[in-house]
């Protein structure tokens, strides 16, 4: 049987899908579904306010922690009143700090955590991030000028379960975030860098199969294997 993969989704505002009938919606861009697919998974969505993680979580065979609007400063002891936050969602914010504790207390469900996620991840276990990671840069390589995709390169260290998914230590990535980890949690490794120092993957140190990185692999999955390779290695370790 296909292994079942969990993403959390958007928050209820995150993305406005408002019409005349409806004015809250959960969603999730199509291309993260697409991945789980290709890879051999059962896709299955985690929406903000879900209360019952511990039965979702007998259900399930991996988890994805999906990217999305900025963590509120709240969680990690930074400056709420900065004038470069963005949407915030603390519903969402939530259940995924709460997701985090739940997978660290089941050791055998592996977890991906893209972007947001890993900042998540970060979090969760105590870490902290730059509110606006820009201001501690001489040059912004981690987005585009409309706010969106830039694509730079990582180095991945070798032997590292990055390294061994994607089966490089060299790649070039979509990227499209301001916020980024600080300072990093003690239970995290850092796996990959981008060329101006900042951390682009982490692994949990103990936990069997528990990997973050800050870039999008969603975006070019369909054509770049070394991306699909994220996405299948987390279906194939969920098989196990």
């Amino acid at each position: 049987m296909k292994p079942i993969i969990a993403l959390t989704s958007y928050g209820r505002y995150e993305k406005d899908l408002s019409n005349p009938w409806y004015k809250e919606h959960f969603s999730l861009p199509a291309l993260y579904i697409d991945a789980v697919r290709r890879a051999g998974g059962i896709p299955l969505l985690i929406m903000p306010g879900e209360e019952n993680l511990d039965a979702i979580l007998e259900k399930v065979d991996g988890i994805i922690i999906t990217g999305g609007a900025d963590i509120h400063p709240s969680t990690y002891g930074g400056d709420p009143e900065h004038p470069r936050l963005t949407e915030m969602d603390t519903e969402r914010d939530r259940l995924e700090l709460a997701l985090v504790h739940q997978l660290l207390g089941v050791e055998n469900i592996p977890t991906l955590a893209i972007c947001r996620g890993m900042q998540i991840l970060n979090v969760a276990l105590g870490g902290t991030l730059h509110e606006h990671v820009a201001e501690s840069l001489d040059e912004d390589i981690h987005r585009g000028d409309d706010g969106v995709w830039r694509v730079h390169g990582v180095s991945i260290t070798p032997k590292t379960r990055a390294a061994s998914a994607m089966g490089v230590e060299q790649v070039s990535t979509y990227s499209g975030h301001h916020q980024a980890i600080k300072e990093l949690a003690s239970d995290l490794e850092i796996t990959a860098t981008a060329p101006d120092g900042v951390i682009e993957a982490v692994e949990h140190q103990s936990h069997p199969w528990m990997l973050g990185v800050q870039w999008h692999p969603e975006i070019t999955a369909g054509e770049d294997l070394t991306q699909q390779r994220l996405f299948d290695a987390l279906v194939q370790e969920a098989k196990k």
